[in-house]
């Protein structure tokens, strides 16, 4: 998928079968977590056909996933993305705890964040992915 433009807003899927989860993650963020990116839009998901729906539509720009979600975990979906979509686009997944970082690793997501979510760390790896989807503009 070719980067998006910057007169476009950026899609970030949030995934959480847990809707305050997905409200800390967009409360965290914002309308745009950094000035140098344009605006995001968020999709809400809390199933994982709607999350495989979203993301084989090919509109989205990074995915949040929740690890701890129940029944589908974002960890599992990660990897089933990762295998099955080609040029994904990024993944962060939400760690119960920063000792599950290599359980993200092994999803093969592209960052991971533990929960409480920092709204700090959360942006600044935000931004880290989203950074790969904008093109550079020239000073």
């Amino acid at each position: 998928m070719p980067p998006v433009t910057d007169s476009k807003a950026l899609k970030i899927l949030v995934y959480s079968d847990d809707v305050h989860t997905r409200e800390q993650v967009v409360l965290a963020l914002g309308r745009r977590p950094h000035p140098d990116l344009p605006e995001v839009e968020y999709v809400e998901v809390a199933t994982e056909p709607v999350v495989i729906q979203n993301m084989d539509a090919g509109h989205i720009d990074l995915a949040i996933l929740d690890g701890e979600a129940v029944p589908a975990g974002g960890m599992g979906i990660a990897k089933q993305l990762k295998d099955e979509i080609y040029q994904c686009p990024p993944l962060l997944v939400l760690t119960g705890r920063p000792q599950d970082a290599w359980l993200a690793t092994w999803s093969r997501a592209d960052a991971a964040v533990p929960h409480p979510i920092d709204p700090i760390q959360l942006a600044e790896a935000v931004v880290a992915l989203l950074r790969s989807r904008v093109p550079a503009t020239s000073a």
